[in-house]
């Protein structure tokens, strides 16, 4: 049977020492030339480190576990590709957990994530319970929400600006001329959802408008191709804010496909998120732009500054994003 190479055999044929040649696989600092040196010796020889052995050496295994309840939602293999990359370039891996969006499901993953002996959780658009919560606190293991407020004010999160984004839409709505303005909301249980309703409900009141029904969507696209049929029959709506594009996506082939209408002519549609497939020619969707770029670093910087022991961060942080008018609404008269 073939010995085993270890870190001592790879020193030997680089001709550094057994510290050199852990600190190039933990990333620590070395000269290029002992890197290049180590590399070499260590592909020669077939070295491969052992980093559970490493992990319990430093108390720290160097992956981060991510919770996330749906892939569905075009925003979040987006969002998971960037996070993947921005946790690399940091020398972390990633470890991706599906939930099924009930409290007590996401709490079973995340204590399996625990299991794994993460460094770091990040929980994508899902809530942990305050029982969780605490267990994580207690294991001193920071968790991050990404894409879902709390309202627990302590509790880390990175959201878009949500309130202002339902504001945006309202006021544009309002100055293009639509009149019998409805509202399908994400998940009325969720943070998220609720911040968005409450910031378009405020804009229409301000604009000197307001809302003329509110249906939960539920983040699903049935349950909104639904809704839009029912706003658009028993309200005569002329415009409908959905809470997200993956919603909207359905309200515009259900109006259209189902009933025949025109977008915009006879109802506009606003989505949130504006993920790629918004700016296709087949949807054409007038969307506020949820920054995921910026979202998924501020979280990734958050959620290593809190491993590393940092106190001082705020909390919550909120980034604002853009009003893209595309052809599912019309546009102001200015711009006409």
């Amino acid at each position: 049977m073939n010995r085993k190479v270890t870190s001592l055999d790879v020193a030997a044929r680089a001709g550094v020492s057994q510290s050199a040649v852990s600190r190039v696989f933990s990333g620590a600092s070395a000269s290029q030339r002992t890197v290049d040196a180590v590399r070499e010796a260590a592909d020669h020889l077939g070295y491969r480190p052992n980093v559970v052995a490493r992990s319990l050496i430093t108390g720290r295994s160097k992956i981060i576990g991510l919770v996330v309840a749906y892939l569905d939602n075009a925003f979040y293999p987006d969002a998971l590709e960037r996070f993947s990359n921005e946790l690399q370039a940091q020398g972390y891996h990633i470890l991706i957990f599906m939930a099924h969006g009930t409290t007590s499901d996401i709490d079973r993953v995340v204590a399996d994530l625990l299991d794994h002996q993460v460094d770091g959780i990040i929980a994508a658009s899902v809530g942990l319970s305050d029982a969780l919560t605490d267990r994580c606190r207690g294991l001193n293991i920071p968790v991050v929400l990404f894409n879902r407020g709390d309202a627990d004010p302590s509790l880390p999160q990175v959201t878009s600006a949500n309130f202002a984004g339902g504001q945006k839409v309202a006021k544009y709505l309002v100055q293009a001329g639509y009149q019998r303005i409805a509202h399908i909301s994400g998940w009325s249980g969720s943070k998220t959802g609720q911040d968005r309703a409450e910031g378009f409900a405020d804009g229409l009141v301000k604009a000197g408008s307001q809302l003329i029904a509110q249906v939960d969507g539920m983040y699903k696209r049935e349950v909104a191709a639904a809704a839009a049929q029912d706003l658009v029959q028993t309200y005569a709506v002329d415009a409908i804010f959905v809470g997200n594009d993956h919603m909207a996506f359905a309200v515009l082939d259900h109006l259209r496909f189902e009933m025949g209408l025109s977008v915009p002519d006879d109802v506009a549609i606003v989505g949130y998120d504006d993920v790629p497939m918004a700016a296709w020619s087949a949807f054409d969707l007038t969307t506020v732009r949820q920054p995921s770029g910026r979202m998924v670093q501020a979280t990734v910087y958050m959620l290593l500054a809190l491993i590393e022991g940092e106190e001082n961060l705020a909390p919550k942080h909120e980034i604002d994003g853009e009003l893209i008018i595309r052809g599912s609404t019309r546009a102001l008269e200015q711009e006409a």
